[in-house]
Formats: structure tokens, sequence, C-alpha cells
């Protein structure tokens, strides 16, 4: 399918820059969704509005098989743009720092390239335009106003800056951490700075619980096991003479089993709770469970390694080692088969390689062929398979 994402390669190219040069935030979508569906329309593909700013389209196969579902997520981030592009951000404090301008861009230029082969489908095709994966949020969202409603087996893209173009990971089991978010509200007893033994300094108790949180992954887990204990934010303190009475830190909890995801909520509320109470200070701990990790079925990973070696060659399927990185992708893994498939974008001859969610983050425009070309050709490879 190549040859026939290379006849779409400027039309996605196109859509990309537009996309790119009006980014939108999670749940903030509207004209990100409304392109979509004005995209589907002049395909003639069926579609509808759901979870406020997703869109799903539908294309009915030639021949009777199973439904697989493509998604692809269009929100961008709070960061402003440093890249000096002709598509530059052209919305203040917005910019799409993580690809998926290029996600939603090679959905479309791939539901075009089905729709016009549709009679040789062996099934049915579902497009998912989802929002706010930023927020781990809309994949639920979808789920809950029926996305997955018929559907057999997903695949999902990520354009990724941490892998050359032209390479392509497909690998089962593991690819994405789970992600949950945490507060801690440390109350102590606040007093005058030049007299601390009146005081129970909330400051250094939550910096006590920092230093002690990072023991989890260092004497509580296995080494064999990655997790990462991070807080991102320490708020306490109102000027240089005054002993805080209270604290606030949040932070991030990863790993890859759900096994060790409770350990890591116990670890964290015990170690918390016990260094407050050997301060003579309180805690109120509010643990909030985000996203699953992304877990690829074995099944829809060989098929799509075939697959990869059908538009690129066997040597461009590569392994990559997975990441503590998060997407809500897990959402439907855990409930249909499928897979999240990660095509490179770097070319360090072109330009210098920036990470996700940098504000010179960029794609190697050459990688939207790729993704285009892997969507179709998974497509047929699943829905022949299962004839």
């Amino acid at each position: 399918m190549i040859k026939e994402a290379l006849q779409q390669e400027e039309y996605v190219r196109s859509l990309r820059r537009e996309f790119h040069r009006y980014p939108e935030p999670s749940w903030g979508e509207e004209r990100t969704a409304s392109r979509v569906e004005e995209e589907l329309s002049a395909m003639g593909i069926e579609h509808q509005r759901i979870a406020k700013t997703g869109v799903i389209g539908f294309i009915r196969g030639g021949k009777p098989g199973k439904t697989l579902a493509l998604r692809a997520d269009m929100d961008a981030l709070e960061i402003i743009e440093l890249n000096d592009l002709a598509f530059k951000s052209e919305i203040e404090g917005m910019m799409h720092g993580c690809g998926h301008d290029g996600h939603t861009a090679t959905l479309l230029g791939a539901a075009k390239i089905l729709q016009n082969k549709k009679e040789e489908l062996c099934g049915n095709i579902k497009l998912i335009f989802q929002p706010a994966e930023e927020y781990v949020e809309g994949a639920k969202a979808m789920i809950a106003e029926g996305c997955l409603d018929g559907v057999d087996a997903i695949l999902g893209i990520h354009l990724w800056a941490n892998l050359p173009t032209g390479v392509v990971s497909v690998e089962a089991g593991p690819r994405m951490a789970s992600s949950d978010n945490f507060i801690i509200e440390v109350t102590g007893k606040g007093g005058h700075g030049a007299m601390p033994h009146q005081t129970v300094d909330a400051v250094v108790v939550g910096a006590a619980i920092v230093r002690d949180l990072q023991t989890i992954a260092s004497r509580k887990s296995s080494p064999l096991d990655p997790v990462v204990v991070t807080i991102g934010r320490f708020d306490g303190g109102t000027r240089f003479n005054v002993i805080s009475q209270a604290a606030k830190l949040e932070g991030t909890a990863r790993c890859f089993t759900e096994e060790l995801r409770d350990d890591l909520e116990a670890h964290i509320k015990l170690i918390a709770n016990e260094v407050a109470k050997s301060y003579r200070a309180s805690v109120k701990i509010d643990y909030s469970r985000g996203v699953a990790a992304v877990q690829n079925h074995e099944s829809c990973s060989t098929i799509a390694a075939g697959s990869v070696a059908k538009i690129l060659s066997p040597e461009a399927v590569q392994p990559m080692i997975k990441t503590t990185g998060s997407e809500d992708m897990a959402e439907y893994l855990l409930r249909v088969p499928g897979l999240i498939a990660f095509v490179g974008t770097a070319d360090p001859q072109k330009a210098e390689i920036f990470p996700h969610h940098n504000p010179r983050f960029d794609l190697d425009e050459d990688s939207l062929v790729h993704s285009t070309a892997l969507y179709v050709q998974f497509a047929f490879d699943f829905l022949n398979s299962h004839q």
C-alpha cells in the first residue's frame, strides 16, 4: 500500500500542516473535529460526532467479515512553539508537540484510500478520531459512548521521535506505562523561623516524604520491573522567616503491571503517612488512577510486523525499549485485541531532533507516508487473515 500512500502524500502533508497551524487543547478540538467531519463527508464516509469533540467514521467493506478500528488522537499541548516554520502555530500558547497533527492527517489519508478500495475489504473499518489523549480522558469517553461497539480489533499509531524515519516498532507485550497521579497535603504547625522547636515544619516533612518516596524504586520493587515515582510540584511556605503550617506535593507513579500498580499506591500512602507521623504532622492523600499500561496483543503484533515488511522492508521492523510515557490507547486494548505501532520520525540529516513535548518538536514529514500506508496495509492484512 506504499504506492497508494505516496499518491496521498501531498494531501496528508497539507492536512498535517493545517492542523499544526491551528492546535487545540484537550476537549477543545472543535475546529479539528469539524475539519475531520468535512473531509469524511467529501470522501462519502458516514460519520458522527461523539464525546463532545470526538468523531467516528464507518467504511462498509464489499465482503463480509470482522470490524477493525483505526484510531488517531487530535489534541495539542499548552506549549509556546519555538520552531521557525511556515506553518508554525497561530494559536498563542498552544502547539502540536507530540505528533497528533500527523496522526489525524494520516488517518484521514488512510480513510481516503480505504474508501476507494472498500469493495476489496473483507469486513468493515471504524475510524476513531479521539479527543483529550493528553489528559488520558478521551478514550474512556469515546468508549462510554460506543466507539468500540462491534469492533473486533484496533490499531493505533504514534509517530515517534525516538526512532529513525523508516523504522517501525510493533512488538507485543508492555509498550507504555500506566500513569496515576497523587496529591499529598501536609499539615504541620506554623511559627516563627527563629523558633523551630515550637513548630512542626510542613516543608521539612514534605521534603522527607519526597526523599523517602524514592526508596520505592530503589528498595521496595524489583530492579527488573521499571517503576517511576516523580514529585513534579512542591508548594510550601509564605516568607523567609515563617515556618510553614502546610505544604502540598503533586506527583505521578508509573509502571507496567497491575500488581505493581497496586503496590505503588500502597507504598506511597504508607510512606507519606508514616513519615508525617514521625514528625508529628498529618497528611491527606488524594490518589487518582489514570490509565493502565499499554499492552500490545501477540496476534495483532505479528500481523503488523508483516504489514510493515510489505510497505517498507523486513529490516524496518525493529524492537524498541518500552517507554514510561503513557497513552490512553491502553483503554481500547483492555477491551479488544490490538496494538499501538511506533512509526519513526527522526532524520538528523534533515534537522536536529527534539523530544516529544519540547517547544521545538517537529516531524520528518516523510514518515507520514509510512503511517498512512501502515493503517491501510494492516487493515487489509487483519481482515483477510480472519476470513
